[in-house]
């Protein structure tokens, strides 16, 4: 069982953070405090919940950016953001869902959203949007 969570770990993690932006995972941070532990929730978040199938990895990334970008965790976001365009979600549809926020969390969040979004855009050569 440990080999099989740890390689499905692995293998994700590589999915979703493999390209893209260049900025530490929280993982780093984690470990700096508590190596197992850091061990454990990476073995959770990434090799159970994100390696699920009821939902695909780019429907996924859409749940967790409209989150985090409600909450304008914006280092988060910024993870997650590039996790999405490196699983194949539209960047399209992810301006969509930021613009959808006004709703719900406000202009603001909408902002602060964009504004990261963008960046992470321009990080990997995407921007603009086509």
């Amino acid at each position: 069982m440990s080999d099989d969570i740890n390689k499905r770990t692995q293998e994700t993690a590589s999915k979703l953070f493999g390209k893209g932006i260049k900025m530490d995972p929280p993982f780093l941070m984690w470990r700096q405090f508590d190596k197992e532990l850091a061990n454990e929730l990476s073995r959770h978040i990434t090799g159970n919940l994100y390696s699920r199938t009821v939902l695909t990895l780019p429907e996924r990334q859409y749940a967790a950016i409209a989150m985090l970008a409600a909450l304008r965790a914006k280092e988060e976001f910024k993870l997650h953001v590039n996790a999405a365009l490196n699983v194949g979600c539209d960047p399209r549809k992810i301006a969509e869902i930021i613009f959808q926020l006004s709703t719900y969390a406000g202009m603001p969040a909408v902002n602060d959203a964009l504004d990261v979004y963008r960046e992470v855009l321009k990080e990997r050569g995407e921007w603009p949007i086509k």
